[in-house]
């Protein structure tokens, strides 16, 4: 069976969780803390050199790490990937957005605020990670006013890998009320079917 390596509070291991159960792909959880240490294991480093969640370990103990390149790896083939070149690649412009200018800012703000506590490590950095949030969801907002979706007109893997820390940004004190076209689009997203909460 599929074994993921996950934690219960991180958004990229949600995606997966989120992914493999609208896909209907049975796995064994195995809960990692990330924030005492247990990722950086020697044991769990020979799983992943890099020490993070999610890591996926196939049936033939292959492992698989990285949250987007672990939704490619399911979604290949699914309705959740898009047929057309172009649609593939506007599918990967995104997840590289969420990647590079998403999950630095809002999730990163997340886990300080929600998580660790403002510290004095933190504190500094915060109200530059805060506008680099909004100015994501800013340019979500505009993508989303114009489109349900964010690629091909129907949800795709593209919708699940911003989803994941956009429906929690609240947690790291991000308001959400300006963005009407987000707030839309994570309702349509929650109603997908197989749809799960990420306290699930």
């Amino acid at each position: 069976m599929l074994t993921l390596y996950d934690s219960a509070i991180s958004g990229n291991a949600y995606k997966v969780r989120l992914l493999l159960s609208q896909l209907g792909i049975p796995f064994r959880r195995i809960e990692m803390n990330v924030d005492d240490g247990s990722t950086r294991a020697e044991t769990f480093l020979k799983i992943n050199r890099n020490g993070r969640v999610p890591t996926v370990m196939l049936a033939d103990g292959t492992t698989l790490p990285e949250s987007n390149a672990i939704l490619f790896y399911f979604a290949d083939r699914t309705p959740f990937w898009p047929e057309t070149r172009l649609q593939q690649a506007q599918v990967l412009q995104w997840m590289f957005f969420e990647q590079y200018n998403h999950e630095p800012t809002i999730a990163v703000v997340r886990h300080w605020v929600a998580h660790l506590g403002r510290t004095e490590a933190n504190e500094p950095a915060l109200p530059g990670k805060v506008a680099g949030g909004y100015r994501a969801l800013d340019v979500m907002e505009d993508h989303l006013g114009r489109h349900d979706y964010f690629v091909a007109g129907r949800y795709t893997i593209a919708d699940i890998a911003l989803y994941a820390y956009t429906h929690v940004a609240h947690e790291g004190g991000f308001d959400l009320s300006r963005y009407p076209a987000i707030k839309a689009w994570l309702a349509r997203v929650a109603a997908q079917p197989g749809h799960i909460r990420i306290t699930d």
